[in-house]
């Protein structure tokens, strides 16, 4: 057997086979770098970011990835003092444990829990591993547009003064749009070793699954409904309000279905609103992803009207894979915007706008199949354009092993 090329450490709250897309996608790159013959490891979280009753085994592999799962690293999200606390109990655990390793040759931070990078600057400063920053979204920027914090809290200030330190130490940083982009600019000039590679569906764009045929679908919907689907992290950053309130109004309507998949803090509004005409439920298994989103006639996006460049709404991306129409509910400038610009794939309306969200809904109830299927057939063809998961994947891999000059 050959010796391992390099050997990389991961630091994420947040892994397979927690459902979290964060942690989805650096588990992708993660076996990728594997695969290609390196040794990675990956140390995280012993319990599930969004159900913290769920726990994980405090050593597996998968993928060819060696995952080391810490204790006592997550106590909930009952407030921002509890979640930062047990940010940096993970943050010290993994440092205590990466360290002692014979050797580092590059550390891989993303943005979960927010002081992850502390844990790179520590293995780059005593170990002189190298510095790859992933971001996937930006705090302190997050919580103060949501009004979780005072801009001129300690806390803040320490979070800014994390991410300039960050921002200096790393070889490249990785961030998911071209908005994500110019707020990550404006806190440090690094546009010589940023790189813009946005995220991926969950898998690869496969033939699509006809209604007739999904199993999913059969359970919970009668053949002549519409099925309009929230899938993802029911969360402040995702207003579900505009949707909820236009479901309210057509509760009597039964051409119309509307289905809630995920967690999250927003899952009790969702539950409120349930009834005959809203169903919630779980996170469904990554192995059921294609089915429960095929399931869909159109798929819900939801964009904060202050998020925009602070998180990236990658959900779009596995609706796109399934060939399913987006309903995109935000403001007017973000990332999902410029591609329904380019491409017809849906229907745009801003937040709070209950009666155009209505008037979408109708229009969608009383449009024919052909209609809609070709909406979803141009998203399909638009993701198959953009190179596929596999590609992308490559491109993050790449810039882990190479720098931001691979690409």
């Amino acid at each position: 057997m050959k010796p391992p090329k390099h050997s990389y450490v991961f630091i994420t709250q947040v892994y397979v086979p927690d459902p979290n897309a964060t942690g989805q996608h650096l588990a992708d790159v993660a076996e990728e770098l594997a695969r290609r013959g390196h040794d990675v490891t990956v140390y995280t979280s012993n319990r599930g970011y969004d159900e913290p009753s769920n726990y994980y085994p405090a050593k597996e592999t998968r993928g060819g990835v060696k995952i080391r799962r810490v204790p006592l690293s997550h106590f909930g999200k009952s407030s921002i003092g509890v979640r930062i606390a047990g940010g940096l109990s993970f943050v010290a655990q993994s440092v205590a444990r990466a360290i002692t390793r014979r050797h580092i040759d590059a550390v891989i931070v993303s943005t979960s829990p927010p002081m992850a990078p502390f844990a790179a600057i520590i293995l780059h400063a005593l170990r002189g591993a190298r510095v790859k920053y992933w971001i996937m979204d930006i705090n302190p920027d997050q919580i103060v547009a949501l009004g979780m914090a005072n801009p001129s809290s300690p806390t803040v200030r320490a979070f800014n003064w994390l991410n300039r330190r960050i921002l200096g130490a790393a070889d490249d940083v990785v961030v998911l749009d071209r908005m994500m982009a110019e707020r990550i600019i404006r806190k440090r000039e690094i546009g010589h070793k940023l790189s813009i590679l946005p995220p991926w569906p969950a898998h690869d764009p496969a033939p699509l699954v006809p209604h007739e045929e999904n199993p999913f679908r059969k359970k919970y919907a009668r053949a002549d409904q519409r099925i309009v689907m929230y899938s993802g992290n029911h969360g402040p950053s995702s207003p579900l309000t505009t949707i909820l309130d236009a479901a309210k109004r057509l509760r009597d309507d039964p051409r119309l279905l509307f289905m809630f998949i995920g967690g999250g803090l927003g899952k009790q509004e969702v539950e409120e609103a349930a009834g005959p005409n809203v169903v919630s439920l779980p996170y469904q298994p990554r192995s059921e992803l294609v089915n429960s989103l095929s399931a869909a006639d159109v798929h819900i996006v939801t964009v904060g009207d202050v998020v925009p460049g602070i998180v990236h709404p990658s959900k779009v991306y596995g609706a796109m894979a399934v060939g399913r129409a987006i309903l995109l509910v935000g403001p007017p400038q973000n990332h999902v915007a410029d591609i329904m610009a380019e491409q017809d794939i849906g229907w745009h309306i801003l937040n709070g706008d209950v009666d155009s969200a209505e008037r979408v809904l109708l229009e969608i109830a009383a449009m024919s199949a052909t209609e809609l299927e070709a909406k979803g057939r141009r998203a399909h063809d638009a993701i198959v354009g953009m190179g596929g998961r596999a590609a992308a994947i490559a491109r993050v891999a790449d810039v882990v092993e190479f720098g931001r000059g691979s690409r």
